[in-house]
Protein backbone atom coordinates (compact mmCIF):
# COMPACT_ATOMS: atom_id res chain seq x y z
CA UNK A 1 0.00 0.00 0.00
CA UNK A 2 1.33 3.18 -0.63
CA UNK A 3 2.12 5.71 1.47
CA UNK A 4 0.87 8.67 -0.41
CA UNK A 5 -2.22 10.17 0.51
CA UNK A 6 -4.85 11.22 -2.02
CA UNK A 7 -7.19 13.89 -1.02
CA UNK A 8 -10.74 12.91 -1.91
CA UNK A 9 -10.89 15.51 -4.29
CA UNK A 10 -8.01 13.84 -5.67
CA UNK A 11 -9.60 10.45 -6.20
CA UNK A 12 -11.08 9.12 -9.59
CA UNK A 13 -13.99 7.36 -9.85
CA UNK A 14 -12.22 4.14 -10.87
CA UNK A 15 -10.18 4.09 -7.68
CA UNK A 16 -13.13 4.50 -5.92
CA UNK A 17 -14.53 1.51 -7.57
CA UNK A 18 -11.87 -0.57 -6.46
CA UNK A 19 -12.15 -0.17 -3.11
CA UNK A 20 -14.13 -1.77 -0.64
CA UNK A 21 -15.26 -5.54 0.76
CA UNK A 22 -13.20 -8.19 -0.96
CA UNK A 23 -14.59 -11.91 -0.70
CA UNK A 24 -12.58 -14.15 1.37
CA UNK A 25 -11.79 -17.64 0.11
CA UNK A 26 -14.50 -19.07 1.71
CA UNK A 27 -17.35 -16.42 0.24
CA UNK A 28 -16.02 -16.39 -3.41
CA UNK A 29 -15.59 -20.76 -3.05
CA UNK A 30 -19.44 -21.01 -1.41
CA UNK A 31 -20.44 -18.28 -4.23
CA UNK A 32 -18.79 -20.12 -6.96
CA UNK A 33 -20.48 -23.66 -5.82
CA UNK A 34 -23.48 -21.56 -5.83
CA UNK A 35 -22.98 -20.53 -9.37
CA UNK A 36 -22.15 -23.86 -10.93
CA UNK A 37 -25.38 -25.37 -9.55
CA UNK A 38 -27.67 -22.42 -10.79
CA UNK A 39 -26.11 -22.15 -14.16
CA UNK A 40 -26.59 -26.24 -14.21
CA UNK A 41 -30.74 -25.72 -12.51
CA UNK A 42 -30.85 -24.14 -16.06
CA UNK A 43 -29.70 -26.40 -18.28
CA UNK A 44 -31.12 -29.50 -16.69
CA UNK A 45 -34.25 -27.38 -16.73
CA UNK A 46 -34.18 -26.56 -20.42
CA UNK A 47 -33.21 -30.27 -20.94
CA UNK A 48 -36.65 -31.13 -19.36
CA UNK A 49 -38.81 -28.56 -20.46
CA UNK A 50 -37.83 -29.45 -24.32
CA UNK A 51 -38.06 -33.38 -24.22
CA UNK A 52 -40.84 -33.46 -21.87
CA UNK A 53 -44.26 -35.53 -22.97
CA UNK A 54 -47.31 -37.08 -21.73
CA UNK A 55 -50.14 -35.73 -19.16
CA UNK A 56 -50.43 -31.72 -18.31
CA UNK A 57 -47.65 -31.42 -20.55
CA UNK A 58 -48.30 -27.88 -21.66
CA UNK A 59 -48.55 -26.50 -17.64
CA UNK A 60 -44.87 -28.41 -16.82
CA UNK A 61 -43.41 -26.97 -19.74
CA UNK A 62 -44.26 -23.13 -18.63
CA UNK A 63 -43.88 -24.28 -14.87
CA UNK A 64 -40.08 -25.29 -15.63
CA UNK A 65 -39.55 -22.08 -17.65
CA UNK A 66 -40.33 -20.32 -14.12
CA UNK A 67 -37.81 -22.58 -12.83
CA UNK A 68 -34.87 -22.31 -15.49
CA UNK A 69 -36.17 -17.86 -15.12
CA UNK A 70 -35.03 -18.03 -11.92
CA UNK A 71 -31.89 -20.00 -11.95
CA UNK A 72 -30.77 -17.40 -15.01
CA UNK A 73 -31.64 -14.78 -12.43
CA UNK A 74 -30.09 -15.88 -9.94
CA UNK A 75 -26.98 -17.19 -11.51
CA UNK A 76 -26.68 -13.80 -13.36
CA UNK A 77 -26.79 -11.88 -9.27
CA UNK A 78 -24.65 -14.24 -7.72
CA UNK A 79 -21.53 -13.62 -10.51
CA UNK A 80 -22.11 -10.02 -10.27
CA UNK A 81 -22.19 -9.95 -6.72
CA UNK A 82 -18.72 -12.03 -7.22
CA UNK A 83 -17.55 -9.34 -9.24
CA UNK A 84 -18.44 -7.29 -6.59
CA UNK A 85 -16.66 -8.58 -4.50
CA UNK A 86 -13.41 -8.81 -6.54
CA UNK A 87 -13.99 -12.54 -7.24
CA UNK A 88 -13.88 -14.03 -10.44
CA UNK A 89 -17.11 -16.37 -11.36
CA UNK A 90 -16.36 -19.21 -13.59
CA UNK A 91 -19.21 -20.58 -15.35
CA UNK A 92 -17.31 -22.72 -18.22
CA UNK A 93 -19.25 -26.04 -19.13
CA UNK A 94 -16.11 -27.78 -17.49
CA UNK A 95 -16.61 -26.37 -14.15
CA UNK A 96 -19.86 -26.62 -14.50
CA UNK A 97 -19.88 -30.59 -15.31
CA UNK A 98 -16.88 -31.01 -12.33
CA UNK A 99 -18.77 -29.10 -9.46
CA UNK A 100 -22.78 -29.78 -9.60
CA UNK A 101 -24.43 -31.51 -7.55
CA UNK A 102 -27.22 -31.95 -9.59
CA UNK A 103 -28.24 -35.26 -10.97
CA UNK A 104 -27.97 -35.12 -15.12
CA UNK A 105 -31.69 -36.80 -16.57
CA UNK A 106 -31.59 -39.08 -19.18
CA UNK A 107 -30.95 -37.26 -23.17
CA UNK A 108 -34.65 -39.03 -24.27
CA UNK A 109 -38.42 -38.04 -24.45
CA UNK A 110 -39.55 -37.91 -20.30
CA UNK A 111 -42.64 -38.64 -18.90
CA UNK A 112 -44.07 -35.67 -17.17
CA UNK A 113 -44.70 -37.30 -13.66
CA UNK A 114 -40.67 -38.11 -14.27
CA UNK A 115 -39.66 -34.69 -15.47
CA UNK A 116 -41.43 -33.31 -11.87
CA UNK A 117 -39.15 -35.76 -9.86
CA UNK A 118 -36.40 -34.76 -11.95
CA UNK A 119 -36.66 -31.22 -12.17
CA UNK A 120 -37.51 -31.47 -8.01
CA UNK A 121 -34.28 -33.23 -7.30
CA UNK A 122 -32.40 -30.48 -9.32
CA UNK A 123 -34.27 -27.68 -7.57
CA UNK A 124 -33.94 -29.26 -4.27
CA UNK A 125 -29.87 -30.00 -4.60
CA UNK A 126 -29.57 -26.12 -5.95
CA UNK A 127 -31.33 -25.48 -2.47
CA UNK A 128 -29.16 -27.69 -0.53
CA UNK A 129 -25.94 -25.82 -1.86
CA UNK A 130 -27.31 -22.46 -0.87
CA UNK A 131 -28.43 -23.96 2.68
CA UNK A 132 -25.14 -25.50 3.08
CA UNK A 133 -23.06 -22.44 2.33
CA UNK A 134 -25.62 -19.98 3.91
CA UNK A 135 -23.60 -19.92 7.46
CA UNK A 136 -20.17 -19.75 6.60
CA UNK A 137 -21.32 -16.97 4.07
CA UNK A 138 -23.67 -15.02 6.15
CA UNK A 139 -20.89 -15.08 8.86
CA UNK A 140 -18.55 -12.90 6.00
CA UNK A 141 -20.89 -11.41 4.35
CA UNK A 142 -24.57 -11.06 5.53
CA UNK A 143 -25.83 -8.81 2.59
CA UNK A 144 -24.70 -11.86 -0.04
CA UNK A 145 -26.42 -14.08 2.69
CA UNK A 146 -29.97 -11.83 1.99
CA UNK A 147 -29.57 -12.93 -1.95
CA UNK A 148 -28.98 -16.36 -0.89
CA UNK A 149 -32.57 -16.16 1.07
CA UNK A 150 -34.36 -14.94 -1.69
CA UNK A 151 -33.26 -17.43 -4.20
CA UNK A 152 -33.57 -20.28 -1.66
CA UNK A 153 -37.30 -18.63 -1.14
CA UNK A 154 -37.80 -18.59 -4.54
CA UNK A 155 -36.74 -22.33 -5.23
CA UNK A 156 -38.47 -24.03 -2.70
CA UNK A 157 -41.91 -22.31 -3.53
CA UNK A 158 -41.03 -23.70 -6.97
CA UNK A 159 -40.37 -27.38 -5.75
CA UNK A 160 -43.87 -27.03 -3.89
CA UNK A 161 -45.76 -26.28 -7.29
CA UNK A 162 -44.08 -28.61 -8.99
CA UNK A 163 -44.44 -31.53 -6.71
CA UNK A 164 -48.03 -30.47 -6.38
CA UNK A 165 -48.45 -32.32 -9.80
CA UNK A 166 -47.81 -35.62 -8.44
CA UNK A 167 -49.16 -35.77 -5.28
CA UNK A 168 -52.16 -36.85 -4.03
CA UNK A 169 -54.51 -36.04 -0.97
Amino acid sequence: MSSKKSTPASKTSLENAEHGFVATEVLRDSLQLVLVNMLDLQLVGKQIHWNVVGPNFRDLHLNIDEVVAIARRGSDEIAERMRALHATPDGLASTIAKYTRIEQPVNTEVLTTDGVDIMVKAVQATVDVMRQVHDPVDEDDPTTADILHQYIAELEQQAWFLSAETRRP
